[in-house]
């Protein structure tokens, strides 16, 4: 019985959602569903918790996707009561998460094997857009006059972002040396991954697409830009996670004036 809900539940998504989420959905709550044996209660849940073996982080992000799983049961009258509310979510630590200066932006960039792989990077980290937004470019995407991509981004939402004239040199001369048709890199999602894993490896800094999108708000930041206006810039729809990324940017700032008056 459960299994069929969860088909109605991945069925009921809005149209639009990535195969990146319906993938997490089926993840986090077909193992529960398995485990509680048709009894979803405040018990099971925390026994389901409690029982895997991975991060705190981990379990909370299979909490958040039982949780969306539960509303929609109750909001369809499947169940009565929400047993969530019964159970405490999985605190995961609160660390800095890293970003990079211009300076090591500039050094990944050397270290890269080729043209492309140096726009890739330079464009990730001067427009913070997320991968699966830089993966799906298109050539007429391109408003090379303004210096802006429009893409479409989280929940299907199109908007534009912008890149610098440094980057617009760096993806010229890589589209004059390659014939594209129809995306503009010539490797797919996974391709991108792989490139930035090799590059973490050679580097020994962090790489990853989070690490450009933390990069683009902490030195936007660095540079005095207000956050709401990083907000808009980077396609998030709160200051929650900006205010989160600019974390490290208050310290170093709060850091140097306790150094000016010690």
């Amino acid at each position: 019985m459960l299994t069929d809900l969860l088909t109605k539940f991945l069925q009921s998504r809005r149209q639009g959602l990535s195969p990146r989420t319906v993938e997490f959905y089926k993840h986090t709550i077909a193992p529960y569903l398995k485990y509680c044996k048709n009894e979803i209660t405040p018990q099971t849940i925390n026994s389901f918790l409690a029982s895997l073996d991975c991060s705190i982080g981990g379990k909370h992000a299979y909490y958040r996707g039982i949780g969306v799983f539960i509303n929609f049961l109750v909001r369809h009258d499947y169940i009565h009561d929400n047993p969530l509310k019964k159970v405490d979510a999985p605190k995961p630590p609160k660390r800095i998460l890293p970003s990079l200066t211009l300076e090591q932006v500039q050094y990944v960039m050397d270290k890269a094997e080729c043209i492309r792989d140096k726009s890739i990077i330079s464009l990730l980290a001067d427009s913070g857009m997320r991968l699966r937004e830089a993966s799906n470019i298109k050539y007429y995407d391109i408003d090379w006059e303004n210096c802006l991509i429009t893409v479409w981004g989280k929940g299907n939402k199109q908007r534009k972002v912008p890149f610098t004239h440094k980057t617009k040199n760096l993806l010229q001369e890589w589209l004059s040396k390659f014939d594209y048709n129809p995306n503009i890199w010539d490797i797919n999602y996974s391709g991108i991954q792989t490139m930035l894993k090799r590059l973490a490896n050679r580097t020994g800094l962090p790489c990853n697409p989070h690490t450009f999108r933390r990069t683009f708000a902490s030195n936007l930041h660095r540079k005095g830009l207000d956050v709401e206006h990083i907000m808009r810039l980077g396609g998030w729809e709160s200051l929650d996670m900006v205010l989160r990324y600019t974390k490290s940017v208050k310290f170093e700032d709060s850091l140097k004036l306790y150094q000016g008056v010690m």
